[in-house]
């Protein structure tokens, strides 16, 4: 059975059932838990399916309010956020440290990485509650306050987390890039981000198309050789040079 025709199956089985756990799936098509996650994963980001601990369900079938709607409901621009997680995955090894922060294409980022034997530091409840279902990987949530609209943490204690570790990797979303560097709409999410980059090694900055020569109202951090940007398609000749001339690293997903 191919990979599609396994999809195929596994929605025409959820379609019929509403919803099915893990283990029911495995057993169904008699494949692992890791390969039933990574067909839970692409139908989520096609938007078929809701991702619950320990199973899944329809979308369109799934009436109540999920905490974290933010993640289930913003399929804006998910083939690409896709592609560029598949890109931003690859770059990471088993045996990283990884810090995660709540944003959309990091979550998609996290998805991807459950196969992977890793230490994972989030802010971001649904990045803990993805990372839960998961033995091979140790999750360290930082504390803090929880905003709930965005199911992240934030505050003194969130940041005060980060001072204590060293990761060598961190992904953080953005909501604008200009030729001035990587913008975010919340003081205390770029505040974090701020702890994310003093603790990682190299920051992956990942933010689709959409958000080239975007500015809004902070300015999180201008470029720098350890950064990354990862998009889904070549920024203008203008943001390019920028970047290039700061020395930070351009990826590009196609």
């Amino acid at each position: 059975m191919t990979n599609k025709q396994r999809l195929d199956e596994i929605e025409k089985f959820i379609r019929e059932h509403k919803y099915a756990d893990l283990h029911t799936l495995g057993t169904k098509f008699d494949i692992s838990l890791s390969t039933v996650r990574r067909a839970l994963n692409e139908l989520e980001v096609s938007g078929v399916i809701r991702r619950h601990h320990g199973g899944a369900s329809l979308v369109d079938e799934d009436t109540g309010s999920s905490d974290y709607d933010f993640i289930t409901q913003d399929d804006r621009h998910s083939e690409e956020k896709y592609r560029i997680a598949e890109r931003v995955a690859s770059r990471i090894e088993s045996g990283m440290t990884v810090i995660i922060d709540g944003g959309t294409t990091s979550y998609a980022v996290a998805k991807l990485l459950t196969e992977k034997r890793l230490v994972i530091i989030t802010n971001s409840l649904p990045v803990a509650a993805l990372f839960s279902e998961v033995g091979s990987c140790e999750t360290i949530v930082t504390g803090g306050t929880v905003y709930a609209r965005l199911g992240i943490l934030y505050g003194p204690t969130c940041e005060q987390a980060l001072g204590q570790v060293h990761a060598d990797m961190a992904i953080c979303g953005g909501a604008g890039i200009t030729e001035q560097g990587i913008w975010n709409t919340n003081s205390f999410i770029v505040s974090f981000q701020h702890r994310m980059m003093e603790s990682a090694d190299r920051t992956f900055f990942v933010l689709d198309s959409s958000k080239h020569d975007r500015r809004v109202l902070h300015l999180t951090t201008p470029f720098k050789p350890n950064i990354t940007v990862a998009t889904d398609a070549p920024p203008s000749a203008s943001l390019a040079k920028a970047m290039k001339d700061q020395g930070a690293e351009l990826i590009v997903a196609r």
